[in-house]
């Protein structure tokens, strides 16, 4: 047996997320039946986190353990031959058989993209959260900047959630980017691991403080409340992408030829 990762990027606008779910495509879904047509095997495959419904990706992780003769290479032109077009295998290759995609994460980075302009742009509607009034950018980092480090995110995942909300977020931070000629604002997060919504928790929050509804002063106090209700409302999800995972130096990277250079592990 070997233990094969593959780095993925996909669309999420028409999956009901990333992890397998019983009605629904999902990007584990394809990604498995791909696999299986490939190499004959009946394989899960593990990803580095679940991403929700319309959440995209550019740097998603998966590894299978698997006993097929084919080199990585190969299995990575033979997954995108099969794959639909939403979804691509842009690296493949081998890791030590006791990494796991999830587990062995040390890091996952996200990016959400608003446009503030008046005018939504038709091309851009699935990736970019459109608010047609003009966002204070400043008092946005403002609020960004209060995430940074170790806190209890109760209040900014699902009310329901089981389990420790203590995360490490190691970068919170408001920028401008231009894509397609328009001016957007990108938010970029990073941490150890996410709960439940909690990026798009984040966003909707530092949005509100944009907007100048709230003072970006009051995060400190949202964290130390724990209440759902006192964060801002929840930003939709076509404006999220997972743009990279991180894993230790010891873990083996893909070859130069088939790696990527804008997505980082």
């Amino acid at each position: 047996m070997k233990n094969v990762a593959l780095r993925i990027e996909y669309d999420g606008t028409d999956f009901v997320g990333s992890q397998w779910q019983k009605n629904g495509r999902s990007v584990q879904g394809e990604i498995e039946g791909a696999w299986e047509q490939l190499t004959q095997e009946c394989q899960r495959v593990t990803l580095s986190g679940r991403t929700d419904s319309g959440v995209h990706a550019l740097g998603q992780v998966a590894n299978v353990r698997t006993g097929t003769r084919l080199e990585p290479e190969t299995i990575q032109r033979g997954l995108n031959a099969i794959l639909p077009e939403d979804v691509a295998v842009h690296a493949a290759w081998y890791v030590p058989m006791d990494f796991h995609a999830r587990h062995s994460a040390i890091r996952r980075d996200y990016r959400y993209l608003i446009d503030h302009s008046p005018v939504e742009s038709p091309l851009a509607r699935r990736h970019v959260l459109h608010v047609p009034k003009r966002l204070d950018t400043a008092a946005m980092q403002a609020g960004l900047a209060h995430f940074e480090g170790t806190h209890d995110f109760a209040a900014f995942t699902v009310a329901a959630f089981e389990g420790t909300t203590v995360r490490t977020c190691f970068l919170a931070r408001c920028s401008s980017v231009e894509e397609r000629g328009r001016e957007l604002i990108a938010i970029d997060i990073a941490a150890n691991a996410f709960l439940q919504h909690m990026v798009r928790n984040i966003v909707g929050t530092v949005v509100q403080i944009g907007e100048g509804r709230m003072d970006p002063a009051a995060i400190p106090t949202i964290l130390a409340g724990r209440d759902r209700r006192k964060a801002g409302r929840t930003a939709p999800a076509h404006g999220l992408c997972l743009t990279a995972v991180s894993y230790p130096p010891t873990v083996p990277q893909p070859a130069p030829d088939i790696a990527r250079s804008d997505v980082r592990i």
